[in-house]
């Protein structure tokens, strides 16, 4: 395992269409990014910033740290090249593991076969040279292994969080269609907001991007939120003390004092009543104003310079559903141009039939993913008055 200042190569995975947010999330924490691909970004650092990275990256599912890579063209040859691997070094016989599998475009096609003939390799290793074995335990292991098979190459990586980064660990409770943690600060990162302007999301459902954005605006890392322990405190190079001064230099970057104005509505007063207690669960009830509004009756706050609109109202995936989508979408577009003039809209949707009901131009149009739907992240800049600027007399 490594020193504290060797070079590490690491790859952060995440959703699609937020590589290049990721991407920048790594540099500003100072990695060097050696390659961004399609939902993952290949990057390099010390241990510090590796710690730095789990703690901090707001749009990063997992941080992988790979450390074998072989030919495994058939279940042989893989039985064969995990056995080769010295287990000792990544885990001891009293730890539990768990292995993870993904296999593209390889003979070997079955993910859980594929994890049962990893972990058969690793136990059989254990068991010939000490006669004992590591336990498997799928929930919450010490040691997470991820293997990776692409066109019959196999990378094995050790995964530093142990579970998803999305699991922020404040979610309470959600409405039925929630946006997970990572696509709500995606979308947050995604609009270039500055943490200062107003950020008002008037269809906010459970409240996630709202608090994504509380999170952003002042300065907390959301591994702070993590129950337990990260999976890398459990590997045999952790070094407590570096990881105190990371979580120490975390703690003292959060700003107490409300750095923007953010509000969130929503028709439903049970849908806000959920929203309530998650942002309670966060702590950041100080910085987070909740009402129950329809969308029609949103305006802006008074006294504040005009700001951002972010929201990800309903899709409408009932079936018999599209005029009463259409409907809402174009209350949207009315209370948008009504009462939103000089703010910049967004909204994420993944009905773009109804979104043309919006009637109002689009400056931006970004592809991304909710779980298996396909959306858009969709910008409409509500200018004031005439959209050329008056000449000066």
């Amino acid at each position: 395992m490594a020193s504290r200042s060797a070079e590490l190569y690491l790859t952060a995975t995440t959703q699609f269409g937020l590589e290049e947010v990721l991407a920048e999330e790594l540099r500003q924490l100072g990695a060097t990014v050696e390659k961004v691909g399609i939902r993952a970004v290949e990057f390099s650092g010390n241990k510090q910033l590796l710690y730095e990275a789990v703690l901090w990256c707001r749009t990063a599912m997992r941080i992988l740290l790979p450390f074998a890579a072989f030919d495994a063209p058939d279940e042989r040859s893989l039985y064969r090249e995990v056995g080769r691997i010295d287990w000792s070094k990544y885990l001891s016989a009293d730890q539990t593991f768990a292995i993870t599998a993904v296999t593209n475009r390889s003979n070997l096609e079955h993910s859980l076969y594929i994890a049962q003939l990893t972990k058969d390799a690793i136990v059989d290793q254990f068991r010939a040279r000490t006669g004992s074995r590591p336990s498997v335990d799928p929930v919450k292991p010490d040691v997470r292994l991820h293997l990776h098979l692409l066109d019959n190459e196999a990378t094995l990586s050790l995964d530093a969080a142990g579970e998803s980064l999305h699991r922020r660990g404040y979610r309470q409770l959600t409405n039925e269609a929630p946006l997970n943690e990572v696509l709500a600060a995606g979308l947050v990162l995604l609009t270039g907001w500055d943490g200062r302007r107003p950020l008002i999301d008037p269809m906010c459902g459970s409240g996630t991007i709202l608090c994504e954005a509380a999170l952003i605006a002042q300065r907390i890392a959301p591994g702070l939120y993590h129950p337990g322990d990260f999976a890398f405190q459990h590997w045999p190079d952790f070094e407590q003390a570096l990881w105190d001064t990371v979580l120490m230099d975390a703690r003292q970057a959060r700003l107490d004092e409300p750095q923007a104005y953010l509000a969130g509505s929503d028709l439903s007063r049970d849908t806000i009543a959920l929203a309530r207690q998650n942002v309670e669960a966060a702590g950041l009830d100080d910085f987070i104003r909740l009402a129950v509004r329809d969308v029609r009756d949103a305006v802006p706050p008074k006294n504040e310079e005009p700001g951002l609109i972010l929201s990800n109202p309903p899709y409408g995936e009932r079936i018999g559903a599209e005029a009463e989508m259409a409907g809402l979408y174009k209350t949207i577009g009315d209370t948008l141009k009504t009462h939103f003039q000089g703010y910049d809209a967004y909204l994420f949707t993944g009905n773009l039939t109804a979104a043309k009901s919006v009637g109002l131009r689009t400056s931006r149009r970004v592809p991304l993913y909710n779980g298996p739907i396909e959306c858009r992240l969709l910008k409409y800049e509500l200018y004031r008055g005439s959209r050329k600027a008056d000449k000066p007399e």
